[in-house]
């Protein structure tokens, strides 16, 4: 009786084992790989934060954002306002994120939570950095019990005030909060100066955490991207600007997201491509050529990815129509 119980006890201690390798097998390339084709969706959404079932997204599209080929949603969060004078978010918008999860979880999607307020933060980061922290110390214990096909996107494109030095400073605190409730969590973490492939070389992530994947957004050739866009002073004149795919064209976005890969290989970090596409001001035909190769040189070159965006602008599916946009929908899917 005494020897069973002891090859029990093996047993178990064995099972254990191979059940806590099992789970830490998970890693940050493997996650890159399994986010494949993503797009952002909720991100101008207002009414559906404050009441789901009067918001323009409908549950209904989860599993049509799955069956159209994407395997990913990044959901673009702006939940500042939500926060009471103690930083506590309104548990109301709590629970339409927590419906948001499980939807998209019960479609067989990855989900992206992105902390989507750069502006905000930009703004005045000193200010607001204990909101971007509180945000974390009550997202990261709610759902750490999550499968790790749900993934913490620390902060989207930090910019201006809050500098390269400062995000690094940021990110640290951040991570370090998340990993008290998630140490096994798929984190994405991306560069100041707009997540900017440029800035890589500037962003100092934690050495010995691993499960960290790395985002940069890419809008290059701007004054094609970008062209007639109200918010854009630069460009918001710009009309008429085609992107036919010419040599010297398709040799800047090759040469351009090469550098991202340079620095993925040499630092042993996957890529995921949190932002690409081109404004709906300018001509089909060139949008789609433009949004098709991007889509193939960063697979190419092993990223992820995630279209900007479902609705709103730059839209891959016209909710007032109830359509995809086909053209779009055919150039992310290779098709």
């Amino acid at each position: 009786m005494k020897r069973f119980i002891f090859f029990f006890a093996l047993f178990l201690a064995s099972f254990s084992m191979n059940s806590l390798s099992l789970a830490q097998t998970v890693s940050a390339q493997d996650q890159c790989l399994k986010l494949g084709r993503g797009v952002n969706i909720l991100g101008y959404d207002k009414a559906f934060w404050q009441d789901y079932e009067k918001g323009r997204f409908k549950e209904s599209y989860f599993k049509m954002i799955k069956d159209a080929g994407f395997s990913t949603v990044r959901i673009n969060l702006n939940p500042f306002t939500q926060m009471d004078s103690q930083n506590k978010i309104n548990p109301g918008w709590l629970e339409t994120l927590d419906w948001v999860v499980t939807k998209g979880l019960d479609a067989n999607l990855m989900i992206i939570l992105d902390l989507h307020e750069y502006t905000t933060m930009a703004d005045n980061p000193e200010a607001k950095k204990e909101m971007f922290l509180s945000f974390w110390k009550q997202i990261a214990p709610r759902y750490k019990d999550k499968s790790a096909n749900v993934v913490f996107e620390l902060l989207n494109e930090p910019n201006q005030k809050l500098t390269l030095e400062m995000w690094n400073s940021f990110l640290a605190e951040a991570v370090k909060i998340i990993r008290e409730s998630n140490p096994e969590r798929t984190l994405i973490i991306g560069p100041g100066n707009w997540n900017g492939i440029e800035s890589l070389n500037t962003l100092k992530l934690p050495e010995n955490d691993r499960n960290i994947i790395v985002t940069v957004h890419f809008y290059h050739p701007m004054r094609f991207t970008h062209q007639g866009a109200a918010w854009a002073d630069e460009y918001k004149n710009l009309s008429g600007i085609k992107w036919t795919a010419t040599p010297d064209e398709k040799e800047e976005v090759k040469s351009k997201l090469k550098v991202a890969s340079d620095w993925s290989l040499k630092n042993d970090r996957p890529i995921f491509l949190g932002e690409f596409g081109a404004y709906d001001k300018g001509d089909m035909d060139s949008r789609a050529r433009y949004t098709a190769f991007v889509a193939r040189t960063a697979e190419k070159l092993g990223f992820s990815w995630a279209y900007w965006q479902f609705d709103s602008d730059f839209i891959v599916y016209n909710i007032d129509k109830e359509c995809w946009v086909e053209p779009i929908l055919d150039a992310l899917m290779n098709r």
